[in-house]
């Protein structure tokens, strides 16, 4: 199978399943990449049993012993041989063309961060952070949430002077501090629907109610931390926050409890959390 010089950085934590799964779609790409390096944060040896059946594919592990996707992406970055680079997670597979479409459009847009379509894969109310759109764009000139670590291109050396991943920000909302940051720098974000990963339907609805927690704790942590420096465009994100979640409390009235919990009412519950942590990191600078 032919091979291109690509990097993928994969990012796990005690789920050799899922990155078996992972890895296997990865290994079936055509073209496949030429370097997959599965950053571990586990404390047993139970992923790294995992990799060793993938060496042949060009996959290795990198021991990874610091918290939070957000280090854990910056050092598989900072570790990778080739400057086109690739990110997803391992409760996702990519399709047999992410590869290619992913190299792709970063060859057409050199300076570009690329971002794809996360299509869920089982019962799309329990599988978080999708987007599904079939229509291209480009962001530019405008601050916004906009990207998916499930699904990224870029290039890592570009990425990496610009300070990377702000590893404070956990344990979530990583890509929504990089996208704020980079666009509010005039640099651009692109959407490519052909660039396709699926996340998949794995958590009970327990561990989903927690995960929308600690979205509310990550995403209050960047609004927090540009709050404390000066920007005031957060309080308008704080407040749509706060008015989803009275909508969740309304329709939960008026409809019933839901199968899976409402990700808004998770949200607004580790707001607070987050905003105080974010106040705190505010007061440093940003990465460099």
């Amino acid at each position: 199978m032919k091979t291109v010089t690509v990097s993928v950085v994969l990012p796990t934590i005690g789920r050799p399943e899922l990155i078996r799964n992972c890895l296997d779609s990865l290994a079936c790409c055509d073209p496949r990449a030429d370097e997959i390096l599965v950053v571990d944060s586990s404390s047993d040896g139970a992923v790294a049993s995992v990799v060793a059946g993938f060496a042949s594919a060009g996959v290795r592990r990198i021991y990874c012993g610091a918290k939070g996707l957000g280090s854990a992406f910056n050092l598989g970055l900072s570790e990778a041989m080739h400057e086109a680079a690739l990110l997803t997670n391992d409760d996702c597979t990519v399709e047999s063309s992410w590869v290619g479409a992913g190299l792709r459009h970063l060859s057409q847009n050199p300076g570009v961060i690329v971002t794809g379509r996360v299509r869920p894969r089982g019962d799309a109310e329990a599988v978080p952070s999708t987007i599904d759109d079939l229509e291209a764009r480009e962001y530019s000139g405008r601050a916004a949430f906009v990207l998916y670590t499930q699904c990224m291109a870029l290039r890592r050396s570009v990425v990496l002077e610009f300070g990377g991943f702000d590893s404070r920000i956990r344990p979530s909302a990583e890509d929504n501090d990089l996208s704020y940051r980079w666009l509010r720098a005039g640099r651009r974000i692109q959407y490519q629907p052909d660039f396709v990963v699926w996340h998949h339907d794995w958590r009970s609805p327990e561990q989903l109610s927690r995960l929308y927690v600690d979205y509310g704790v990550g995403q209050g942590m960047v609004y927090g931390k540009h709050l404390r420096r000066g920007d005031l465009r957060m309080i308008r994100f704080v407040a749509g926050a706060l008015w989803a979640a009275g909508r969740a409390v309304a329709a939960r009235v008026i409809r019933g409890r839901r199968t899976y919990p409402d990700p808004r009412l998770g949200f607004v519950r580790g707001l607070p959390v987050g905003l105080a942590r974010g106040w705190s990191v505010g007061a440093g600078s940003e990465p460099s």
